[in-house]
Protein backbone atom coordinates (compact mmCIF):
# COMPACT_ATOMS: atom_id res chain seq x y z
CA UNK A 1 0.00 0.00 0.00
CA UNK A 2 1.22 3.73 -0.81
CA UNK A 3 0.21 6.99 -0.05
CA UNK A 4 -1.44 9.58 -2.12
CA UNK A 5 0.71 11.57 -4.76
CA UNK A 6 1.73 14.83 -3.61
CA UNK A 7 -1.35 17.16 -3.39
CA UNK A 8 -3.65 14.53 -2.67
CA UNK A 9 -4.63 13.87 0.54
CA UNK A 10 -6.11 10.67 2.64
CA UNK A 11 -9.44 13.01 3.48
CA UNK A 12 -9.70 13.36 -0.47
CA UNK A 13 -9.27 9.90 -0.89
CA UNK A 14 -12.21 9.54 0.94
CA UNK A 15 -14.35 11.84 -0.22
CA UNK A 16 -13.49 10.51 -3.74
CA UNK A 17 -13.93 6.95 -2.76
CA UNK A 18 -17.07 7.95 -1.80
CA UNK A 19 -18.62 8.95 -5.39
CA UNK A 20 -17.19 5.41 -6.13
CA UNK A 21 -19.59 3.93 -3.71
CA UNK A 22 -22.26 6.38 -4.58
CA UNK A 23 -22.10 4.55 -7.98
CA UNK A 24 -21.77 1.38 -6.84
CA UNK A 25 -24.92 2.16 -4.77
CA UNK A 26 -26.28 2.70 -8.32
CA UNK A 27 -25.70 0.04 -9.68
CA UNK A 28 -27.06 -2.26 -7.04
CA UNK A 29 -30.66 -0.63 -7.47
CA UNK A 30 -30.91 -1.00 -10.87
CA UNK A 31 -29.43 -4.89 -10.24
CA UNK A 32 -25.71 -4.93 -11.72
CA UNK A 33 -23.19 -6.26 -9.35
CA UNK A 34 -22.31 -2.88 -7.02
CA UNK A 35 -18.95 -1.18 -7.94
CA UNK A 36 -18.43 1.76 -9.16
CA UNK A 37 -15.35 3.70 -10.12
CA UNK A 38 -14.77 7.68 -10.07
CA UNK A 39 -11.42 9.02 -12.16
CA UNK A 40 -9.62 12.25 -10.85
CA UNK A 41 -7.02 14.12 -13.12
CA UNK A 42 -5.45 17.13 -10.87
CA UNK A 43 -8.08 17.07 -8.38
CA UNK A 44 -10.93 17.30 -11.00
CA UNK A 45 -13.45 14.41 -11.14
CA UNK A 46 -12.90 13.74 -14.95
CA UNK A 47 -15.35 10.74 -15.12
CA UNK A 48 -17.60 8.51 -13.02
CA UNK A 49 -19.12 5.16 -13.57
CA UNK A 50 -20.78 1.81 -12.46
CA UNK A 51 -21.22 -1.77 -13.70
CA UNK A 52 -23.44 -1.85 -16.66
CA UNK A 53 -22.71 -5.68 -18.00
CA UNK A 54 -26.29 -6.73 -17.42
CA UNK A 55 -27.88 -3.64 -18.59
CA UNK A 56 -25.49 -3.44 -21.77
CA UNK A 57 -25.21 -6.93 -22.40
CA UNK A 58 -21.48 -5.85 -22.44
CA UNK A 59 -19.00 -8.36 -20.68
CA UNK A 60 -16.48 -5.37 -20.68
CA UNK A 61 -19.06 -2.66 -18.99
CA UNK A 62 -17.13 -3.42 -16.00
CA UNK A 63 -17.25 0.46 -13.63
CA UNK A 64 -13.34 0.88 -14.56
CA UNK A 65 -13.49 0.15 -17.94
CA UNK A 66 -16.52 2.72 -18.60
CA UNK A 67 -14.91 5.22 -16.73
CA UNK A 68 -10.93 5.16 -18.22
CA UNK A 69 -13.14 5.45 -21.72
CA UNK A 70 -15.13 8.55 -20.20
CA UNK A 71 -11.83 9.92 -19.03
CA UNK A 72 -10.22 9.10 -21.96
CA UNK A 73 -13.27 11.10 -24.30
CA UNK A 74 -13.08 13.81 -21.77
CA UNK A 75 -9.45 14.57 -21.30
CA UNK A 76 -9.01 14.10 -25.71
CA UNK A 77 -6.37 11.71 -25.00
CA UNK A 78 -5.44 8.20 -24.15
CA UNK A 79 -2.41 8.67 -21.69
CA UNK A 80 -4.06 9.01 -18.09
CA UNK A 81 -0.75 9.57 -16.26
CA UNK A 82 -1.55 12.42 -14.00
CA UNK A 83 -4.74 10.44 -13.21
CA UNK A 84 -6.15 8.91 -10.27
CA UNK A 85 -8.63 5.76 -10.30
CA UNK A 86 -11.19 5.06 -7.63
CA UNK A 87 -12.59 1.77 -7.99
CA UNK A 88 -14.61 0.11 -4.66
CA UNK A 89 -13.31 -3.19 -5.31
CA UNK A 90 -9.65 -4.33 -6.15
CA UNK A 91 -10.24 -4.66 -10.00
CA UNK A 92 -9.62 -7.74 -12.17
CA UNK A 93 -6.93 -8.71 -14.92
CA UNK A 94 -8.76 -7.01 -17.94
CA UNK A 95 -9.65 -3.26 -15.43
CA UNK A 96 -5.78 -3.51 -14.10
CA UNK A 97 -4.72 -4.33 -17.63
CA UNK A 98 -6.72 -1.41 -19.22
CA UNK A 99 -4.84 0.77 -16.28
CA UNK A 100 -1.47 -0.31 -16.94
CA UNK A 101 -2.40 0.56 -20.78
CA UNK A 102 -3.68 4.05 -19.89
CA UNK A 103 -0.73 4.87 -18.05
CA UNK A 104 -2.68 5.85 -14.93
CA UNK A 105 -0.44 7.16 -11.65
CA UNK A 106 -2.52 5.59 -9.40
CA UNK A 107 -4.85 3.24 -8.27
CA UNK A 108 -7.02 3.35 -5.39
CA UNK A 109 -9.22 0.90 -4.39
CA UNK A 110 -12.30 -0.58 -1.46
CA UNK A 111 -12.49 -4.30 -0.71
CA UNK A 112 -9.91 -7.23 -1.95
CA UNK A 113 -11.00 -9.41 -4.41
CA UNK A 114 -10.00 -13.02 -3.40
CA UNK A 115 -11.42 -14.29 -7.03
CA UNK A 116 -10.28 -12.20 -9.38
CA UNK A 117 -7.85 -9.60 -7.46
CA UNK A 118 -5.17 -8.49 -10.14
CA UNK A 119 -3.20 -5.61 -8.24
CA UNK A 120 -1.91 -7.77 -5.18
CA UNK A 121 -4.46 -10.49 -4.65
CA UNK A 122 -3.69 -12.99 -7.05
CA UNK A 123 -1.82 -11.07 -9.30
CA UNK A 124 -0.19 -7.48 -9.62
CA UNK A 125 -0.15 -5.58 -12.84
CA UNK A 126 0.67 -2.34 -10.87
CA UNK A 127 4.44 -3.46 -10.09
CA UNK A 128 5.12 -6.06 -12.36
CA UNK A 129 8.63 -5.23 -13.93
CA UNK A 130 8.30 -7.30 -16.89
CA UNK A 131 5.25 -4.52 -18.04
CA UNK A 132 6.46 -0.69 -19.61
CA UNK A 133 4.42 1.00 -16.97
CA UNK A 134 3.61 0.64 -13.27
CA UNK A 135 1.60 2.40 -10.57
CA UNK A 136 0.79 3.09 -7.53
CA UNK A 137 -1.90 1.09 -5.32
CA UNK A 138 -3.78 2.43 -2.34
CA UNK A 139 -6.00 -0.49 -1.04
CA UNK A 140 -8.64 -0.43 2.13
CA UNK A 141 -10.05 3.06 1.61
CA UNK A 142 -13.72 2.53 2.15
CA UNK A 143 -13.29 -1.73 2.31
CA UNK A 144 -15.72 -2.11 4.75
CA UNK A 145 -18.75 -0.03 3.03
CA UNK A 146 -17.70 -1.67 -0.46
CA UNK A 147 -17.54 -5.46 1.30
CA UNK A 148 -21.31 -4.66 2.46
CA UNK A 149 -22.56 -3.48 -0.09
CA UNK A 150 -21.04 -6.45 -2.38
CA UNK A 151 -22.13 -9.14 0.68
CA UNK A 152 -25.47 -7.52 0.61
CA UNK A 153 -26.12 -8.09 -3.42
CA UNK A 154 -25.20 -11.69 -3.22
CA UNK A 155 -27.05 -12.33 -0.64
CA UNK A 156 -30.35 -10.78 -1.90
CA UNK A 157 -29.53 -12.89 -5.49
CA UNK A 158 -29.39 -16.13 -3.44
CA UNK A 159 -32.38 -15.31 -1.59
CA UNK A 160 -34.14 -14.65 -4.79
CA UNK A 161 -32.86 -18.00 -6.27
CA UNK A 162 -34.04 -20.07 -3.30
CA UNK A 163 -37.35 -18.46 -3.59
CA UNK A 164 -37.52 -19.09 -7.40
CA UNK A 165 -36.80 -22.62 -6.88
CA UNK A 166 -39.56 -22.75 -4.43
Amino acid sequence: MTGPLPGESMQADAVYMGMALDEARAAGAVGETPIGAVVVCNGAVVARAHNRRETDRDPLAHAEMLAIRQAALRLDRWRLSDCTVYVTLEPCPMCAGAMHASRIDRLVYGATDPKAGAVGTLYDLSSDERLNHRFSVTSGVGAEESSELLKDFFAGLRARDKGERR
